[in-house]
């Protein structure tokens, strides 16, 4: 196959939090890169997964949802990486949940460039009753922008994507694919790493505690097969230590195993994992610690 008979390009996935970016762009290369929960507001960084079809690379960016709860420095800067992801990109990927369009969904569209070129998936279709439901979506959609399709999926159960990859194909310019045919994102193990653990909080504990915490890999080493990985979780408030850790420190035990597991599926090698959880207070509103942990 010639260059020119290729096409690739830059494609955001947008929207409000929880309606399933995360778990479309993992579904679409293959594999899980993008942390996900039942919790809202999971994603904090942009992540690029590639996906190559035949003579089509889509280089997706999944983006954190606009950001409401916990105001913070940590927020601002995940909005802005939301507003950020539109720029310089060849098409825009608007998921809303099927059969509901909500205020929120209204604000994301409402900040799509003039003349991007865009297609909204009504995701979660599989939990959607009624499927005239559809019908009157679809057409409030319209009428608020010129989408170039409007595309019924459900990335869960892996409905209606090819259709929706089809669609966003047709968007794209001609030219040579970034990446190799096997690669299937520009994130780096470490970061993936700390994702892994990460996703683990959020699934494990409660309501308040996941958003108060991040995580840093301080120490990322190969030996032969196995993968050395030291993390640490920071935390705001010393109770926060406390339930981080549980009773005996059974439940960061819990966390890191699961986390650990999750690595090795996808590094396709052993790993060794240790996880430390630090108190340090205003970690979300302190500029220096907050680029230190890559936000």
């Amino acid at each position: 196959m010639t260059d020119a008979g290729q096409r690739c390009g830059h494609v955001a996935i947008v929207g409000r939090p929880n309606v399933g970016k995360s778990t479309l762009l993992n579904r679409l290369v293959g594999a899980r890169i993008s942390i996900t929960s039942a919790k809202a507001q999971t994603t904090r960084h942009r992540i690029t997964g590639i996906l190559t079809r035949g003579d089509t690379q889509i280089l997706f960016v999944d983006t954190p949802g606009f950001q409401t709860l916990h105001r913070s420095r940590l927020n601002t800067r995940m909005n802005a990486a939301v507003t950020q992801s539109l720029a310089g990109i060849d098409a825009v990927v608007v998921v809303i949940e099927a059969g509901r369009t909500v205020e929120a969904d209204r604000a994301v569209v409402r900040l799509l460039p003039a003349g991007a070129r865009v297609v909204a998936a009504l995701n979660k279709l599989d939990r959607l009753r009624d499927r005239d439901a559809l019908l009157p979506q679809m057409a409030e959609l319209a009428g608020l922008f010129p989408f170039a399709a409007i595309v019924p999926i459900s990335a869960e159960k892996d409905r209606g994507l090819v259709a929706l990859v089809e669609e966003i194909r047709k968007l794209l310019p001609t030219g040579r694919h970034a990446h190799d045919e096997d690669e299937i994102t520009d994130r780096d193990e470490r970061f993936l790493a700390a994702e892994f653990v990460r996703e683990k909080i959020f699934r494990l504990l409660g309501e308040e505690l996941p958003y108060a915490s991040a995580v840093a890999i301080d120490r990322f080493v190969h030996e032969g097969a196995v993968r050395r990985i030291h993390a640490t979780v920071y935390v705001d408030r010393e109770n926060q230590r406390a339930i981080l850790l549980g009773a005996g420190g059974a439940k960061m035990k819990e966390i890191a195993s699961s986390a650990r597991t999750d690595m090795e599926r996808l590094f396709g090698g052993p790993v060794f994992l240790e996880v430390w959880v630090r108190v340090k207070r205003g970690w979300a509103d302190d500029d220096a610690q907050l680029s230190r942990l890559g936000y």
